[in-house]
């Protein structure tokens, strides 16, 4: 990658000496050699940039790669593939394997593996050994390999003992709990939001009381042992409420919220369609409304994907045996634009909370800094279909559908990328 020029994009990265400038960027051998107004296009690989945003490359909190064991929904080169086309330049994944990532060993074989990438992949070890929520797992020795914090993934841990002794025992080598909240035997491994909607299908629901109980609890246990938490994937208005008072307490914690719960409620369901289904499950419009308040005042912090690929039988089934999830790196960002975000709101969510959620230091775009950066424009129109989408999977409820906001190019550790 030699001789690269963004010409006439807008650059957007808080603290810059260039943020809101329109801009050229010359890249050279991976490094940015210049940024300026105006510079020379001869013997350049120009990437046109007109109406587009130019920042350091999206960083997502939440992707499930199905290595190691479950490579037929996803392995690390096509998650990485989809990661690139969404307009990430780093992904933290989630120990939904088989083995899950609950030692060393599956640390190290996802660090080498992915070894090279475009794509920085940041492993996610578990909490307890299986992810079966009984015995701590080796946390320290994962993280002595890599591992960039911890959680039992999709499995929240039910005991709040092994969750208060891994919050301790994490503080001591700053490490960070991950918390996905759900109170099991409030649960109950219902399908759907509980609700209007619910009653209407004749379906059984979860309550919202089954995350922000939870949430509740894992808050409690971290102001207790005076450790940091992040919750994933909240989903309701009692649960902002809740982390919104415990930051005013000054508890140290962050969370993040998935894109599809930002812009889809439960009368999705209405039609059956398992790309409706997800965990935590679709709620009402009065969720979205907190969740979106929540993200403008600070209270949430970033917007993941939640990239849960699933091989096609198990979706085209019926609703209520079909497994979770919905494919996320290539949609957030329009997702976020249907959502009604800026490009600086986009930046703030994708680009620099998720980095420092993890204590990773945002790239600083500077003149002789390596090259880690996304042009994408708000604007531009394309088709999620079999030849755009990158995934093994093909579990989203926009699969064959125009969508608008478009990544251009991503370019990271000496590669480039561009999307047609």
């Amino acid at each position: 990658m030699n001789n690269i020029l963004i010409s006439s994009a807008k650059l957007v990265l808080p603290g810059h000496p260039n943020n809101g400038d329109i801009v050229d960027i010359e890249i050279e051998n991976g490094k940015i050699s210049k940024i300026d107004k105006q510079l020379d296009k001869a013997d350049r690989h120009v990437i046109d940039g007109s109406d587009c945003f130019v920042s350091a490359g999206f960083f997502d909190l939440h992707a499930n790669f199905g290595e190691p064991g479950l490579e037929t929904k996803e392995d690390i080169t096509s998650g990485t593939a989809a990661a690139m086309a969404g307009g990430y330049t780093a992904v933290a994944v989630y120990p939904n394997t088989n083995p899950p990532i609950h030692s060393r060993s599956e640390v190290s074989l996802i660090k080498n593996t992915a070894k090279g990438n475009l794509v920085d992949v940041y492993p996610i070890g578990t909490i307890s050994k299986r992810r079966e929520g009984k015995e701590l797992a080796e946390l320290f020795d994962m993280q002595s390999v890599g591992a960039v914090a911890f959680s039992d993934g999709d499995h929240s841990v039910q005991q709040a003992g092994l969750m208060g002794r891994a919050l301790l025992y994490s503080k001591g080598f700053d490490a960070l709990i991950i918390s996905f909240a759900e109170d099991d035997s409030i649960a109950g491994g219902n399908q759907m939001n509980e609700g209007e909607m619910s009653t209407y299908l004749g379906m059984k629901g979860k309550p919202n009381l089954a995350e922000s109980l939870m949430v509740s609890r894992d808050l409690f246990l971290a102001e207790y042992n005076e450790s940091p938490i992040h919750f994933t994937c909240i989903s309701t208005a009692e649960s902002v409420d809740l982390i919104k008072a415990a930051k005013l307490k000054g508890v140290k914690v962050t969370c993040d919220v998935a894109a599809h719960n930002l812009v889809y409620t439960d009368k999705e369901v209405i039609g059956f369609d398992s790309n409706f289904k997800v965990n935590p499950p679709l709620r009402q419009q009065r969720d979205i409304d907190a969740l979106l308040a929540g993200l403008k005042d600070g209270t949430v912090d970033a917007v993941v994907s939640q990239h849960t690929p699933q091989e096609v039988e198990f979706k085209n089934v019926e609703f209520h045996i079909a497994k979770d999830g919905i494919i996320g790196l290539q949609t957030t960002l329009p997702f976020l634009i249907k959502a009604g975000f800026t490009a600086e709101e986009i930046v703030n969510k994708l680009v620099v909370a998720p980095r420092e959620i993890l204590g990773q230091e945002v790239p600083s775009l500077q003149e002789g800094s390596e090259a880690n950066m996304v042009l994408f424009s708000l604007k531009e129109k394309w088709t999620l279909d079999n030849f755009t989408n990158k995934s093994k999977g093909s579990n989203s409820p926009v699969f064959g559908e125009e969508l608008i906001g478009k990544v251009k190019a991503v370019i990271n550790n000496g590669q480039l990328i561009e999307n047609k």
